[in-house]
């Protein structure tokens, strides 16, 4: 199983990005997919999560400004970051619980990240 992002890059505070991510292999089905982001010198922490059925959860720190969105048929999963702060760069990776085909346990896996960058 692969997870390939894309997006990010650098924007002025205030404004707005979008990254996505799609998985693709031996994949029988995807339960939870998210994303969580890491700051030089921080711990990876979850930004936001979404279930199969679409049950969303935030950061505290990102609700009202951030959005979470997954097309279940197309394996993708997006964050639409607006109003965004500089506080908020970091390196965002995409995630995804996913049980393989003929598996009997269901793996965690990561993408590769990407770079969002926020100036002030």
């Amino acid at each position: 199983v692969q997870l390939q992002a894309s997006g990010g890059g650098l924007v002025q505070a205030g404004g707005s990005l979008g990254v996505s991510c799609v998985a693709s292999g031996n994949i029988f089905v995807i339960n939870d997919m998210g994303w969580y982001r890491q700051a030089p010198g921080n711990e990876r922490e979850l930004v936001a999560s979404i279930s199969r059925g679409g049950s969303t959860k935030y950061a505290d720190s990102v609700k009202g400004r951030f959005t979470i969105s997954r097309d279940n048929a197309k394996k993708m999963v997006y964050l639409q970051m607006n109003s965004l702060k500089p506080e908020d760069t970091a390196v965002y990776y995409c995630n995804a619980k996913v049980v393989e085909r003929a598996a009997f346990a269901q793996g965690d896996y990561w993408g590769q990240g990407t770079q969002v960058t926020v100036s002030s």
